[in-house]
C-alpha cells in the first residue's frame, strides 16, 4: 500500500471525528489531527484504535502519543505492515 493509499484508507476513520470539514477537504501528510481538523484528545486515541483494527496492527503507547498528524500515523502504519 503507498502513501496516497494510506491516506484514502485513513479519510473514512478519521472523518467522523473531525471539526474543521474544510481542512478534511485539504487532508494531506501536513494535516495536524489536532490544530487543523480540531480533533480532541480523547477522539485521538478512537481513531489509533479504529486504525488498529483497520489494518490488524497493534500501536504501542510511545507510537500513539507521536501519531499528531496523518504523515506520522501513515510513518507508524507503514512500519506496522511491515512487520507482520
Amino acid at each position: 500500500m503507498n502513501r496516497e493509499e494510506l491516506i484514502n484508507a485513513l479519510k473514512p476513520i478519521i472523518a467522523p471525528y473531525t471539526i474543521n470539514e474544510e481542512a478534511f477537504g485539504k487532508l494531506s501528510e501536513e494535516t495536524d489531527f489536532i490544530h487543523d481538523l480540531q480533533i480532541n484528545s480523547a477522539n485521538l486515541v478512537d481513531i489509533v484504535l479504529d486504525i488498529e483494527e483497520q489494518f490488524d496492527i497493534v500501536i504501542e503507547n510511545a507510537d500513539m502519543e507521536r501519531m499528531l498528524n496523518v504523515r506520522a500515523a501513515i510513518d507508524i502504519i507503514e512500519t506496522k505492515l511491515n512487520e507482520k
